[in-house]
């Protein structure tokens, strides 16, 4: 899996991830994107470890964790996953919870690239049992863990597991209110997964793609209309 390299000295790059790590760290760019490609997970990490190696550089109290960090980075831009795989196993056990947050998050789309789903799946489980670290990134883990179990849990499991997150207003309605909708009509229930479809159409937050989808699965599991009741005009010679 070819990476582009990324050009720590770019003060654009800079400046553009700085913006986006002020909000929260890197959680705003997983949120912004929601479903994404491997590709795309392992750049948005590259992207705020660039910012933290930055950081670090200017105030020059780079630690051994930030060390690390860089080593990844530059082993991941390189397409070389077997030296970046300890150390990030090293950040997954950081103290610090937003290096254990990202490395788990990085491992689990590692495997997946290498279509170790087992590992995945199970990673992203540790990140949602996790309590310590912040709930957006159990939140992400939980949509991530889901969507990878979706076609052997239970519909009602899926409904259970994604109740919190399947609501009008929530930052993950559409990818949680997308694969609710669906369970919905695996369980028979097409009147449920038609309002969970029409809801997510009608949310400002939803995603563009899952928008078009929804509104068309709420069009096609909306009930025939009843038909006319017929009209009899009745003449003369009928009521003779």
């Amino acid at each position: 899996m070819a990476l582009p390299p990324i050009n720590m000295s770019d003060e654009s790059f800079v400046r553009e991830v700085d913006e986006e790590l002020q909000r929260d760290t890197m959680l705003s760019l997983w949120k912004r994107w929601g479903k994404i490609g491997i590709g795309a997970i392992v750049a948005l990490v590259l992207a705020w470890g660039g910012w933290l190696y930055w950081t670090h550089r200017k105030n020059e109290t780079r630690g051994a964790e930030a060390e690390q960090l860089v080593q990844v980075i530059e082993n991941l831009n390189a397409n070389n996953e077997a030296d970046a795989a300890p150390k990030l196993a090293a950040l997954a056990k950081s103290d610090s919870k937003g290096y254990r947050a990202a490395a788990m998050m990085t491992q689990a789309a590692l495997a997946l690239s290498k279509s170790d789903t087992k590992f995945a799946v199970e990673t992203y489980g540790k990140v949602v049992a996790d309590t310590t670290l912040s709930q957006d990134w159990r939140d992400l883990a939980l949509i991530r863990q889901t969507a990878l179990e979706f076609d052997t849990m239970k519909p009602e499991a899926i409904v259970a597991r994604l109740k919190p997150l399947a609501v009008p207003g929530n930052a993950w309605f559409g990818s949680a209110g997308e694969m609710a909708a669906l369970a919905y009509a695996r369980m028979d229930k097409p009147a449920l997964a038609a309002k969970m479809f029409e809801d997510m159409a009608k949310d400002e937050q939803v995603p563009e793609s899952i928008k078009a989808r929804a509104k068309a699965m709420a069009s096609s599991l909306a009930p025939a209309p009843a038909p006319a009741p017929a009209t009899t005009s009745a003449t003369k010679e009928d009521k003779q």
